[in-house]
């Protein structure tokens, strides 16, 4: 008894085709923007109204108008470039510093031991608190405003890395030790790689309470800045201006963020199955 064969064409026909399924569009969610345009809405209205004084707060028209002409006038731009260059400097050292004590706690049971306990006590201090013994120390120049953000952004970095590296699964080095990697290997192919999530959320922690300690510093025996140009604004109860300068905070808040949050997509695609995408 012989098996009869379908041809190939018909084999062809008969198989069912399998195509991946299109990808969703995105549709922007408009109903978030109801609240902060009813917001505006409301806040323009009582400023019109005089419910809402201008020596409190200023109208969100006069507040876009004072922002077109402090970027027309180039009051803006020098000031917004020294709050950026504080910020770098800060974040370079705070990165720096975090980052090392916390592959260095992490990875040494010497490091632990001496580093963790100091850290663990300094950064319970209110590191806002510390402005009048950093212009002791450092005096009212730069160096003192430089030193807060850097302080600022060290903490969370430890944190964030030092937990990422007691955090990973032992399965995975029992894995490496099994295969015969070697200490080196299995730090550089299994913990740091394990460690990047962690890292990447402590930088979008420090990154936010950077922004939040300039805002502090620029705010004492500064002669440039975002926050020189709201203290100036305070003297003459420009509100307006108080309010550009906060709103320029915020947003380069935000642009910072999202900044990381794209490395993170893009660095961390090798997680399956997360809402990293």
């Amino acid at each position: 008894m012989t098996a009869s064969t379908a041809p190939p064409e018909i084999s062809a026909r008969a198989a069912p085709e399998t195509e991946s399924p299109p990808r969703r569009r995105r549709r922007p969610n408009l109903r978030r923007w109801i609240s902060p345009v009813a917001l505006l809405v409301v806040w323009q209205i009582a400023s019109g109204t005089g419910l809402l004084p201008p020596d409190k707060l200023a109208a969100p028209d006069v507040i876009l108008r004072s922002g077109w002409e402090l970027a027309v006038t180039g009051e803006l731009g020098p000031n917004l470039l020294v709050s950026l260059s504080r910020v770098a400097a800060g974040l370079v050292i705070g990165v720096s510093l975090g980052v090392a004590a916390g592959l260095v706690a992490g990875l040494l049971r010497w490091g632990d031991a001496l580093l963790d306990p100091p850290v663990q006590m300094l950064r319970t201090l209110p590191h806002l608190g510390l402005v009048p013994l950093f212009i002791l120390w450092f005096g009212i120049g730069e160096a003192p405003k430089i030193a807060l953000v850097a302080l600022g952004v060290t903490f969370p970095l430890y944190l964030n890395v030092h937990g990422a590296i007691r955090g990973v699964d032992p399965k995975l080095l029992e894995a490496a030790s099994v295969l015969g990697f070697t200490r080196t290997q299995r730090v550089r192919h299994v913990v740091l790689p394990a460690t990047l999530p962690g890292l990447l959320i402590g930088l979008r922690q420090g990154l936010g309470i950077a922004w939040l300690s300039l805002i502090i510093g620029e705010q004492v025996n500064a002669d440039a800045g975002i926050g020189y140009m709201i203290n100036n604004a305070r003297e003459f109860l420009r509100t307006d201006i108080i309010v550009v300068g906060l709103v320029i905070y915020a947003a380069l808040g935000l642009i910072t963020d999202a900044l990381v949050r794209l490395a993170e997509r893009r660095a961390l695609r090798w997680r399956v199955g997360t809402a990293v995408r």
